[in-house]
C-alpha cells in the first residue's frame, strides 16, 4: 500500500512537470521606450460668414383652431416675405410648433383661459449684408419673436482641420525644446491625441426681441465680430 501511494505521487509530480514544459511561456509586454509628452495648442481668428436666426409667431385665442390659424397666417406671411428676399426653402426648417392651453390659476383652483399656438422656424443666412434685412422683415411681416442668433463659417471643418495641424507643430516644438534641455535627440512619434471634441456651430450673440406694436423702428444692426477655431493635442515622442 505505501509503495502504491509512492508511485501515485511521482506520477503526480510528473505530470506537473510535464504540463510545465508544455504550457507556453508568459508573454512579456516590452517595455516602453523613454519618450516626452508635449501638449500643443492653436487658435485660428476668422470672420464669420454664415448665421442662423429664429424666428416664431406667436397667437392667442379662446378656441385652438383659431389660435392655431392665426399662427399660420401669421408664419405664411413670413415665409412669404423670406421667400421674396431670396431665400430657398432649403435654408428654412421648423424647429418647434405647439399648441397648449393657456391656463390660468386662482385661489388654488386652475380654469383655461384660451389656447396658444405657436410655430418657429430656424433661417440659415449665407449672405450676412441680407440678416438685418432678414430680422427687419420677419418682424414686419407677423412674428411675434425672435432669438437664438448664432455665427458660424461655412468651410469649418477646413479651418478646424488646419488648427490641428498647426497645434501638432506647436506640440512638437515643444518636445524637441524639452529634448535639447535633456541632451536628448527626438526620435519617432509614438501618439498623437486630439484633446476635446470639435464644437457645433459657436453663438456668437443671443437675441431675443419680443415684437409689438410700435413706431417702425430703425434698421437692425448687427455686428457678426469674429470666430476662434481652437485645437488642444497631446504629443508622445520617443527620444534617445
Amino acid at each position: 500500500m505505501l509503495n502504491a501511494r509512492r508511485v501515485s505521487i511521482l506520477s503526480a509530480f510528473a505530470l506537473a512537470a510535464a504540463l510545465a514544459v508544455a504550457a507556453p511561456a508568459v508573454a512579456q509586454t516590452p517595455p516602453m521606450p523613454p519618450a516626452i509628452v508635449a501638449s500643443g495648442h492653436a487658435s485660428i481668428t476668422r470672420a464669420p460668414d454664415q448665421a442662423w436666426v429664429s424666428i416664431a409667431a406667436e397667437a392667442r385665442a379662446a378656441e385652438p383652431a383659431a389660435a392655431q390659424t392665426q399662427s399660420a397666417e401669421a408664419m405664411t406671411a413670413v415665409r412669404k416675405v423670406l421667400a421674396g428676399a431670396g431665400f430657398a426653402e432649403e435654408t428654412i426648417r421648423t424647429t418647434e410648433y405647439s399648441l397648449r392651453p393657456n391656463v390660468e390659476y386662482e385661489n388654488g383652483r386652475s380654469r383655461v383661459r384660451g389656447y396658444i399656438a405657436r410655430n418657429e422656424i430656424e433661417v440659415r443666412v449665407d449672405d450676412l449684408t441680407k440678416l438685418g434685412r432678414v430680422i427687419d422683415a420677419a418682424g414686419g411681416a407677423g412674428a411675434t419673436s425672435m432669438s437664438g442668433l448664432r455665427f458660424d463659417l461655412k468651410n469649418r471643418a477646413d479651418v478646424e482641420r488646419e488648427a490641428l495641424k498647426m497645434a501638432v507643430e506647436d506640440a512638437m516644438a515643444r518636445a524637441r525644446a524639452m529634448a535639447s534641455g535633456a541632451g536628448a535627440s527626438l526620435g519617432p512619434i509614438l501618439q498623437v491625441v486630439e484633446q476635446g471634441a470639435r464644437s457645433a456651430p459657436v453663438p456668437m450673440a443671443r437675441m431675443t426681441m419680443q415684437m409689438a406694436e410700435a413706431a417702425p423702428a430703425p434698421p437692425t444692426p448687427v455686428s457678426p465680430g469674429q470666430l476662434d477655431i481652437t485645437a488642444d493635442v497631446t504629443v508622445h515622442v520617443s527620444i534617445r
